[in-house]
């Protein structure tokens, strides 16, 4: 849990510094396990590969993350770099998810018994 993580000013050595990274880096998988559910869920949901793309959704949604990333003294930059990478993928995978389904859907029965 990041509140039982030393303050970087109270890590005295680089494994100090390793130690607490490598939690910190553990606890951000768990997050980005938890967010790719919602993302899965979230290709259940839309009917069509288009709809993984909403332009305004997205530059409304990295405007806040960076305003709120300003506020918390972290650049907004990195922030920005950061989530439109975690975006492109969540969009391309809706697609493909969506595209799979869709092409599943439109298939006919197969009647030939094999």
């Amino acid at each position: 849990m990041l509140s039982d993580l030393k303050q970087p000013s109270d890590c005295q050595s680089k494994p100090d510094i390793r130690e607490a990274i490598d939690s910190i880096d553990d606890q951000l998988l768990q997050l980005f396990v938890r967010r790719q559910g919602y993302v899965r869920r979230m290709a259940e949901l839309k009917t069509h590969p288009d709809q993984a793309f909403d332009a305004e959704r997205i530059e409304a949604m990295v405007q806040h993350l960076k305003n709120k990333a300003e506020t918390m003294g972290l650049e907004a930059d990195q922030v920005e770099t950061v989530w439109r990478a975690l975006i492109d993928w969540n969009v391309a995978f809706e697609k493909r998810t969506i595209a799979k389904r869709i092409e599943f859907i439109d298939q006919p029965p197969d009647t030939t018994g094999s």
